[in-house]
C-alpha cells in the first residue's frame, strides 16, 4: 500500500447550472496567476470542462469516473495526475449519481473514495435566509465526507456580507467567498450536454484571466489553499502497466474530434503507442507511419460540410478501413464512417445515415459485453462507457450488447478482429486488457 500527501479540494455544486464550472474555472485561473504548479479533474465522463480547464493550466486535465473505475484505480489516478495543488470540479448536483436510487457515481463518491475536502457552490439568486437549510441539507444528508465550507454565486457584496455571517453563525460552516452576477462577455455559453469547446469562443485566455480576477478579489484563495493542504493522505496500491508492442497510432484532433480522456491516451503510450495527431477538417491523409487509427468523439455535425468537402482525406480513411487496417472509431468518429450525416457525404466505409434527434439519445453510462470475438476482447467480455449524443444511426451495429444499471439494454456498434466503430465511448481504464488487445493488433 503506498500513502501520498496530495493537496486537493472538490468543487462540487448544489445541482446543475449552479455555477460550478465558472467557479472552478475562476479558482485555476487565480492559482496559475499566483504560478502555483496546479492540476485539474473533472467528476463523470465528460469532455468539454476538462478542456477549458486545460486551457487554463496548460495541460490536459483528467477525469474520475466512479463508474468507469475501481476505487483504487480512481486514487491511482489522482496522484498520478496531480501537482502541488490539485481541483476537482464535481458533475450534476453533489449526491446526483448513476441513477435516481443513490448516489453511486456521484461527486460525493469520488469525494469519499478519495478523501477530498468538499467547497459546495451555491447559486443564491432568487433567495435569501432560505440558503441555510439547502446547505445544511447537503452537509447532513451523508456524514462519511469533508465539507469545508461553501462558495455563493451570483449574489452583491452587501448581500453577501449577510449571508456570510447567517451561514458561519448558524451553521459553523466555512464561506470562502463568492462571485457576483457576471457581465455577459464572462458567462460560458451551453451547447447540447455541456458547454461549447473552449476553441470556439474568442478570446477564451483573456476570458478565464478576468474570472481569476474576480476569483482573486471575492475569494478566499488562501483560506482554499490551506483546506487543500489539509487533506489527507491517499492510499492505493500502484498499477502496474507494461509496454505490450511497440504501434503508432493516427489520433483525429481538430475541432470536429476532440473527445478523448486523458488517461486513455496516456494508456496506449505506456503500453508502447506513440500518438500521430492529424486534423480530418484540413490534412489530406493520414500520417504515413500510422500502424493505428482513433477517431474519438465531437461535434463532427458542426462542421459536415467541411468534412463532407475533404475528398482526399475521406478516401485516405476508406482506403485505410476497407483494407482492413486497425481503428477505434466512438461516437462523433462513428458518424464519420458511416455513408452520411444530414445530407453531406461522409467517408462511407460503413452502411448508415446519421441524422439528429433533436433529443439525447441512449444517454449515459452502460456495460459493453462482447457478442463475438473482435479486435477489443472476446466474445463474452467487457468495457464499461457511456453514449453521449443528440444524433442517431440507422445501422448502429450489434457487436455488443448494452445494459444499464437500471435494467435498460440495447445492441451496440461494429467490431471484427480489425475495427470497433459506435457510438459507446470507451472507459479503457475499466479493462485495461482492451487497450492491450489493440496495441498488440496496431503492432501486427
Amino acid at each position: 500500500m503506498i500513502s501520498k500527501s496530495i493537496p486537493r479540494i472538490l468543487i462540487a455544486g448544489t445541482n446543475s447550472g449552479c455555477g460550478k464550472t465558472t467557479i472552478t474555472c475562476a479558482i485555476l485561473s487565480a492559482l496559475v496567476s499566483r504560478k502555483i504548479s496546479t492540476a485539474s479533474f473533472k467528476c463523470g465522463p465528460d469532455y468539454i470542462d476538462p478542456m477549458f480547464h486545460g486551457k487554463i493550466i496548460g495541460t490536459s486535465s483528467s477525469n474520475l469516473d466512479p463508474f468507469f473505475y475501481d476505487e483504487n484505480t480512481l486514487n491511482a489516478l489522482l496522484v498520478e495526475n496531480s501537482e502541488d495543488i490539485s481541483v476537482i470540479e464535481g458533475v450534476m448536483g453533489f449526491y446526483d449519481g448513476i441513477t435516481m436510487q443513490s448516489a453511486k457515481g456521484s461527486s460525493y463518491d469520488v469525494a469519499r473514495i478519495t478523501s477530498t475536502p468538499v467547497i459546495l457552490a451555491v447559486n443564491c439568486k432568487g433567495t435569501a435566509y432560505s440558503i441555510l437549510p439547502i446547505i445544511e441539507g447537503f452537509a447532513k444528508h451523508k456524514t462519511d465526507f469533508y465539507l469545508a465550507g461553501v462558495i455563493l454565486n451570483q449574489t452583491s457584496s452587501t448581500t453577501y456580507a449577510h449571508l456570510k455571517t447567517l451561514i458561519e453563525t448558524n451553521l459553523g460552516i466555512s464561506v470562502f467567498g463568492y462571485l457576483p452576477k457576471l457581465p455577459p462577455h464572462l458567462i460560458l455559453e451551453s451547447r447540447h450536454l455541456g458547454l461549447v469547446t473552449p476553441a470556439e469562443l474568442a478570446n477564451i485566455k483573456d476570458t478565464l484571466t478576468n474570472l481569476g480576477k474576480f476569483a482573486s478579489a471575492t475569494i478566499d484563495i488562501d483560506a482554499l489553499i490551506a483546506a487543500a493542504t489539509d487533506a489527507p493522505a491517499i492510499q492505493y496500491h500502484d498499477i502496474a502497466i507494461e509496454p505490450v508492442a511497440s504501434a503508432v497510432i493516427a489520433v483525429a484532433l481538430d475541432n470536429a474530434f476532440c473527445f478523448y480522456y486523458k488517461d486513455s491516451l496516456n494508456l496506449f503510450k505506456k503500453l508502447g503507442a506513440t500518438l500521430r495527431y492529424f486534423s480530418p477538417l484540413s490534412d489530406s491523409k493520414i500520417p504515413e507511419d500510422a500502424t493505428g487509427l482513433y477517431l474519438g468523439g465531437g461535434y463532427p455535425e458542426l462542421y459536415l460540410s467541411a468534412l463532407s468537402k475533404n475528398t482526399a482525406m475521406k478516401k485516405s480513411i476508406q482506403n485505410w478501413i476497407t483494407s482492413n487496417r486497425p481503428t477505434i472509431a466512438e461516437c462523433g468518429g462513428f458518424m464519420y464512417l458511416t455513408t452520411e450525416i444530414d445530407g453531406f457525404s461522409m467517408v462511407a466505409a460503413l452502411e448508415g445515415v446519421c441524422h439528429n434527434t433533436t433529443k439525447l439519445t441512449r444517454f449515459g453510462y452502460a456495460t459493453f459485453t462482447a457478442t463475438t470475438n473482435n479486435i477489443l476482447c472476446s466474445a463474452g467480455e467487457s468495457f464499461r462507457g457511456h453514449e453521449f449524443h443528440y444524433y442517431d444511426c440507422n445501422n448502429n451495429g450489434t457487436a455488443f450488447a448494452a445494459r444499464k444499471d437500471n435494467g435498460k439494454n440495447w445492441l451496440a456498434a461494429y467490431a471484427t478482429e480489425n475495427l470497433y466503430a459506435g457510438f459507446p465511448h470507451i472507459s479503457f481504464y475499466s479493462n485495461i486488457s482492451i487497450a492491450k488487445n489493440f496495441i498488440r493488433r496496431c503492432a501486427q
